[in-house]
C-alpha cells in the first residue's frame, strides 16, 4: 500500500510494481504533449462487412439449392426411366421417349410422339456417362 506521499503526479509514469520510471517501456505515447488516442469507430466497417457476407452466403446458398433442386430432378426422372420396360439397349447418345401405359407402368421407345398416340411423358438422351438428360 502506498501512502500519500510517495504517490507521483499523473504525469509521471511510474511502475509501483518494479518500483522503476518506465515510460519508454510503453507501447502508447505518455508524455503529456502527446498526441490524444482516440478509438476509431467501426460500426459502420462491421455493418458493410455484415452485409457482404450475408449476401455472399445468401447468393452460395440459392446456387447450391438449385443445384441439389435440380440433381433431384435428374435423379427421379433417371429413376423413372431405368425402372420403366425397354426390350433394347439404349445407345449412348441416341435420343428416346419416354411414355406411360394405360396401366400406369412407364415404357421408352424408339417412337417419336409425333408418330404415335401413345402417353407422351418426355424425350432423354444417354450421354457417355450412361445418364439421361432432358433432350
Amino acid at each position: 500500500m502506498t501512502n500519500k506521499k510517495d504517490k507521483k503526479p499523473d504525469t509521471v509514469v511510474f511502475n509501483t510494481e518494479t518500483g522503476k520510471y518506465d515510460a519508454a517501456l510503453k507501447p502508447y505515447a505518455t508524455s503529456v504533449g502527446a498526441p490524444v488516442i482516440t478509438v476509431t469507430d467501426t460500426t459502420a466497417w462491421k455493418n458493410r462487412s455484415t452485409n457482404k457476407v450475408n449476401h455472399k452466403i445468401k447468393t452460395k446458398y440459392l446456387e447450391l439449392k438449385a443445384a441439389y433442386e435440380q440433381m433431384i430432378e435428374e435423379f427421379e426422372y433417371n429413376n423413372l426411366i431405368l425402372n420403366a420396360e425397354f426390350s433394347f439397349e439404349p445407345i449412348i447418345g441416341e435420343t428416346y421417349h419416354l411414355y406411360k401405359h394405360k396401366n400406369g407402368k412407364y415404357f421408352l421407345s424408339l417412337i417419336a410422339p409425333e408418330q404415335c398416340n401413345f402417353n407422351f411423358i418426355g424425350s432423354y438422351l444417354l450421354n457417355a456417362e450412361q445418364i439421361w438428360e432432358k433432350a
